[in-house]
């Protein structure tokens, strides 16, 4: 892969997912997954060290709660990191930055945004409406 400066940042006027690009965004993604995945550390260790019972019941209740928001939102992150796990294996094969419906280049806005996008806007925009025409 291409070497990059830490302030390279892509831009319009490059060639789309050149080298420097590919590995811009290589970056990105696991540094995402890097921060994730030590944030699930951080909470595996909470959970660990809080099993005190309390002798209230609110404050059982309070630290279900809370528990129960913790384990939710690394739900949340576990599948974020499949789907960066995902953006890196389209980075190696080449389709990374392309919309899986229609080929085209999905935008390097988008992709700064939302970086394991699969869909250009449009496209999100047409499966979204779809979604909602069968709910």
């Amino acid at each position: 892969m291409a070497k990059i400066s830490k302030n390279y940042k892509p831009k319009q006027k490059e060639k789309f997912m050149n080298a420097k690009m590919k590995e811009y965004f290589k970056q990105k993604l696991l540094n995402w997954k890097n921060e994730l995945l030590k944030e699930s550390n951080q909470t595996l260790n909470n959970l660990q060290s809080d099993n005190e019972a309390k002798a209230d019941i609110t404050d059982r209740a309070s630290e279900e709660i809370d528990r129960s928001f913790e384990l939710r939102t690394r739900d949340r992150e576990r599948k974020l990191i499949n789907k960066i796990n995902a953006a890196l294996q389209r980075i190696k094969d080449g389709s990374y930055g392309y919309c899986e419906e229609t080929g085209e280049p999905i935008g390097l806005k988008r992709l700064e945004a939302r970086p394991v996008a699969t869909f250009s806007i449009e496209a999100q925009e047409m499966h979204e409406k779809a979604e909602k025409r069968l709910n």
